[in-house]
């Protein structure tokens, strides 16, 4: 099958239908997509240049577009010139019109206003960075919840996608071969996660990481042994600990975050998750 080009437009940041893409191209596993996102996308004729572009590389369409013309648009374009298209807003903010009786307001990333939910948000992904990979083990005790993990079992990416969620996340890599902090051991277990993998499958992305940066595949770094001992000494750290431990073998980075917000004990934080 063909390579699938995907144009994401949106009057906002389009982080909406880019999701709803990336979901539904994730049941697919072989087919090969690129994505190209027109974010702020307000004006018709800009929408029109976009949409000509979409015709020339017979691209899907996922839009959200909270103008009703513009929408439209988008929906007689696609039918005039073939163009697969979903809509991922319109036909919500019908289903919300019908069950209160109320016009919708119209007006493009009202999602994104600045409440005191978004600040909240800012300031749980500035902590995340700040305390990413233990640059900082006095985050530990300042961190609604820790994570801890060898090398390359998406410690990064779980801590920013939890941020995204309000939570002040703090993670600690570990290592046969690396001292662990004071902090650590002042931290509540049940606000602690260790995260685990299987041998072949860290070799594997530890090899493509080491063929990123341009080095050799194999390497102590990779070497299955090596892995080994680091999950055999992770697993009697998180012994220690008493804390939770999640296989991320066979989990998506959501899956895994998930897990995490159903266990954590919500009384020891002091600013909840975020519907």
């Amino acid at each position: 099958m063909s390579p699938i080009t995907i144009f994401v437009i949106s009057d906002s940041s389009g982080e909406t239908a880019l999701t709803v893409a990336q979901t539904a191209v994730s049941q697919f596993p072989s087919v090969h997509v690129s994505y190209q996102r027109f974010p702020f996308i307000q004006t018709d004729s800009i929408l029109e240049g976009i949409l000509n572009l979409a015709k020339k590389q017979k691209a899907m369409l996922f839009h959200t577009l909270v103008n009703p013309q513009l929408s439209q648009h988008v929906r007689e374009f696609a039918q005039t010139n073939h163009l697969q298209h979903f809509d991922c807003i319109q036909p919500a903010m019908q289903v919300m019109e019908s069950a209160t009786g109320l016009k919708p307001e119209g007006v493009p990333g009202l999602v994104h206003n600045l409440t005191d939910t978004y600040f909240d948000r800012i300031a749980a992904m500035e902590f995340a960075v700040a305390y990413d990979d233990g640059k900082d083990p006095t985050g530990l005790l300042k961190a609604d919840i820790v994570i801890l993990g060898v090398s390359r079992t998406s410690k990064t990416p779980l801590s920013l996608f939890l941020a995204n969620r309000n939570l002040r996340v703090a993670n600690l890599p570990l290592s046969p071969k690396t001292q662990l902090p004071d902090q650590l051991w002042q931290v509540d277990p049940k606000r602690i996660f260790g995260l685990t993998n299987r041998p072949e499958i860290l070799r594997k992305i530890r090899q493509e990481r080491m063929i990123s940066y341009g080095l050799p595949a194999d390497s102590a770094y990779s070497d299955t042994g090596k892995i080994q001992e680091e999950l055999d000494y992770a697993q009697k750290i998180y012994k220690k600990i008493g804390c939770l431990v999640i296989d991320v073998s066979n989990k998506s980075i959501e899956e895994t975050a998930t897990l995490i917000m159903e266990s954590v004990d919500y009384d020891l934080i002091p600013h909840p998750l975020d519907d």
